[in-house]
């Protein structure tokens, strides 16, 4: 499908299911700007597929505003904004501080809230967007270790439905994509985390992972990079308020 004259953004785009969106979107012809902290990694992507790098923080509203405002002058009014920036420390419940909470939902939750916030009106005005959300299987079922990244996906869920209810008739949808498990560098940062406190090899950790997958296969980040381009597809024009499982039948 084509993407020329659309602008996309994507947070967290400098590496993992952010990167390869970019990409994905890049080549149907979409002008992209990537968005995160890390601007070398933007900046590397950027130049690999002619987009637009930009550094910002997703929990710090005044932050992103002005560089979503950068990206306009750039590329002009967002058509699609695909909020991917996330983090997913693991630890007990018990032993997890009120900051790690905060942050978690800061950045998994209030980064949707913000990034959909700022852009919808560009696409009400145009009368077409399309609002995607990153989430996970997290978002859907629970997970030890994770809660605090658990109760910030199930926010994004929860959010997406009802934000949906609001924009049915503008033109716009909101839709979650939920992933499981995928093989991104902050797959491996969590078999690490698991492993230090299990005893676990890593190969035995990996095992665990894919145990409640049918497929027992890890979900690749370009499976994720197509969905989010289908939901910008005519055959997904009705398509609203869905949280889409790519879990090889987990959930």
């Amino acid at each position: 499908m084509s993407m020329v004259g659309q602008h996309i953004v994507v947070t967290g785009g400098g590496s993992g299911v952010g990167a390869e969106t970019a990409r994905v979107f890049a080549n149907a012809g979409a002008s992209v700007t990537v968005l995160g902290r890390r601007i070398a990694q933007l900046e590397k992507l950027a130049k690999s597929i002619g987009g637009l790098p930009v550094s910002a923080d997703v929990t710090d509203p005044a932050a992103l505003k002005a560089a979503l405002d950068t990206a306009r002058e750039e590329f002009g009014p967002v058509a699609v904004a695909v909020a991917n920036a996330g983090t997913a420390p693991s630890a007990p419940f018990e032993k997890i501080s009120a900051h790690d909470f905060n942050e978690t939902l800061a950045v998994n939750l209030g980064g949707v809230f913000h990034l959909w916030q700022m852009t919808l009106p560009d696409m009400k005005a145009n009368g077409w967007g399309r609002l995607i959300a990153i989430a996970s299987t997290a978002g859907l079922k629970g997970y030890v270790y994770v809660s605090p990244y658990c109760a910030a996906k199930h926010g994004v869920v929860g959010l997406t439905r009802s934000l949906a209810q609001e924009i049915g008739t503008s033109g716009v949808t909101a839709n979650a994509i939920c992933p499981g498990f995928i093989e991104t560098p902050l797959l491996e940062k969590s078999v690490e985390a698991i492993a230090a406190k299990t005893g676990m090899t890593a190969a035995e950790t990996h095992k665990s992972l894919l145990s409640g997958n049918p497929q027992k296969r890890f979900v690749s980040t370009r499976e994720v990079a197509q969905t989010a381009l289908w939901l910008c597809s005519d055959a997904a024009a009705s398509v609203n308020g869905h949280a889409l499982a790519l879990s090889g039948g987990e959930v």
